[in-house]
């Protein structure tokens, strides 16, 4: 394949449920991928896109594990506006000829994520949680299933993506066939760091109102056609994780 660049657009800027009120602020989500396209139309229409989507495009499942061919309803904003970037994308694939390819990624996880809030994902804020020795809180029963796919894993994905032609034009889930509640995962990492304590506690109510229930992909898509399998187990995804905030993580805290 012969690119003169590769491209991954990302465009993760989340939008917690607090500012739905200002649902406009959630718009650079869009924006920033026209800008990308148009520019990649007029100056490089031979670059290889690779968007970073998000399994919440899909809202509250309908059957598990969740494929592909799954109804797109999301419950927020961030939601919708990832799933317009992803409409973008595959019309600019499909009209100007630019190759592209859609990832939908479940929680990604792992060293250098943001961890000082919950603002993107609850896990980085549980792994600064465990090495600091604070408790780990869990909204509702704990009983909601979750997969996770370590930053490795991820970044074959997006490798494998941008230098396969067979990808182009098309829409992958990634995700694990190992899948676990959200209580299972607080005693796991709470056995890797050798300590600590979880506690459960009421949904708040703007959270309740966009909660899923349980989430977990079907990522044969991916296998199938590019050879993707997650390699790093949970396990060792959340040990080599607490070993570098242990180490890395006064950069990170705040």
């Amino acid at each position: 394949m012969n690119r003169s660049k590769v491209f991954r657009c990302v465009g993760e800027h989340h939008v917690p449920p607090a500012r739905f009120s200002d649902p406009v602020a959630g718009e650079i989500n869009c924006r920033a991928q026209l800008s990308i396209l148009e520019t990649c139309r007029h100056s490089n229409p031979d670059a290889k896109i690779v968007f970073a989507s998000t399994r919440q495009l899909y809202g509250r499942p309908q059957y598990l594990p969740v494929d592909e061919r799954h109804p797109v309803a999301p419950v927020d904003v961030n939601g919708i506006n990832k799933a317009a970037g992803e409409q973008y994308h595959l019309v600019y694939g499909d009209v100007y000829g630019i190759p592209v390819t859609v990832l939908r990624l479940t929680n990604t996880y792992g060293p250098r994520m943001r961890v000082r809030d919950a603002r993107q994902t609850f896990l980085g804020y549980w792994l600064r949680s465990i090495v600091l020795g604070d408790e780990l809180v869990i909204w509702g029963d704990g009983e909601q299933r979750r997969d996770f796919n370590y930053v490795d894993d991820a970044v074959r994905a997006f490798l494998l993506a941008a230098t396969r032609d067979e990808a182009n034009g098309t829409i992958f889930n990634l995700g694990d066939d190992h899948h676990v509640s959200l209580r299972e995962l607080a005693e796991l990492l709470v056995r890797i760091n050798g300590g600590g304590s979880y506690r459960f506690e009421p949904f708040p109510p703007d959270r309740r109102a966009i909660d899923i229930g349980d989430y977990y992909s079907d990522h044969r898509r991916i296998s199938e056609k590019l050879g993707w399998v997650p390699q790093v187990s949970l396990e060792d995804g959340l040990a080599r994780s607490i070993a570098f905030y242990r180490e890395n993580g006064e950069r990170y805290w705040s």
